[in-house]
């Protein structure tokens, strides 16, 4: 069993719900990434999606765009992702890594060297915002055979026979985006995320994690309380970006905790 399941399946038996917060590799500061990963492991997260930085980010609004762009300029690739993941793993063997990102990184590594690599570094699971279920099949499989996830978005837009290629393929858990845009953008409609995540569940058999809108703890509760996992990103990258290296992790730190205490009270 995954990290992932296993973390999903313990927090199910305590009546949890999952937060899975969102950086950016390398972003503000190359030498506060790890260190940043740690304390918010320690504050409370469940799951670390790591973003994996790229210039054309077609999901991703102003916010982690910036954070992409920082992080660029500053060298960093995807050998330098799977290098924060190897030392988060030198102290944390628990907490589940995932990498989010899209396949141009991904491809230019070379797809196999890229399961192999991130398999022998840690990591738990792999979200390609531009690997569609129709195109993911093979790549679904080697992440199967090397012990990783393959996690799935989903949208409003998203049609019942899109749900279904979703759920014959994701492992771990799918991650549904709440709003029709990118990152950070727009109104969270709380009642129709509480609509959407039944239609959901009817087609996968894993838990369903929500982000896109999520920026402070009501409505990361009223999340929590219709879905299994709440994602968030955008408001977390926006407070880590003008902070000097040394408070990026209490900083980090100190959100988690707001957003952890919040779930806990469902």
């Amino acid at each position: 069993m995954s990290r992932i399941a296993t973390t999903f399946d313990s927090l199910k038996a305590q009546g949890r719900k999952a937060l899975i917060p969102f950086v950016t590799a390398g972003d503000p500061h190359p030498a506060a990434t790890v260190a940043l990963m740690q304390a918010m492991a320690e504050a409370g997260a469940d799951v670390i999606e790591l973003g994996v930085p790229f210039s054309d980010p077609m999901a991703d609004g102003p916010v982690i765009q910036r954070a992409g762009e920082r992080a660029l300029a500053k060298g960093i690739s995807l050998r330098d992702v799977l290098a924060y993941v190897r030392e988060f793993r030198a102290s944390n063997d628990r907490t589940p890594i995932v990498l989010m990102g899209y396949a141009n990184p991904v491809e230019r590594y070379g797809t196999a060297a890229f399961v192999a690599d991130a398999q022998v570094a840690g990591v738990d699971g792999v979200l390609i915002v531009d690997y569609p279920p129709e195109e993911c099949a093979e790549f679904a499989g080697q992440l199967r055979a090397a012990g990783m996830d393959a996690i799935f978005l989903l949208a409003p837009t998203s049609t019942e026979a899109r749900m279904a290629q979703v759920g014959q393929l994701a492992s771990g858990y799918v991650y549904y985006v709440s709003l029709k845009g990118v990152t950070g953008a727009g109104h969270l409609n709380t009642d129709a995320v509480a609509e959407a995540v039944p239609r959901i569940r009817r087609h996968v058999s894993v838990p369903v994690g929500v982000g896109f809108g999520i920026r402070d703890a009501a409505t990361a509760k009223a999340v929590g309380a219709v879905s299994d996992a709440v994602v968030i990103g955008s408001k977390l990258v926006e407070l880590l970006e003008r902070q000097p290296v040394d408070n990026v992790a209490s900083t980090g730190a100190a959100f988690i905790r707001e957003i952890r205490a919040a779930l806990d009270t469902l």
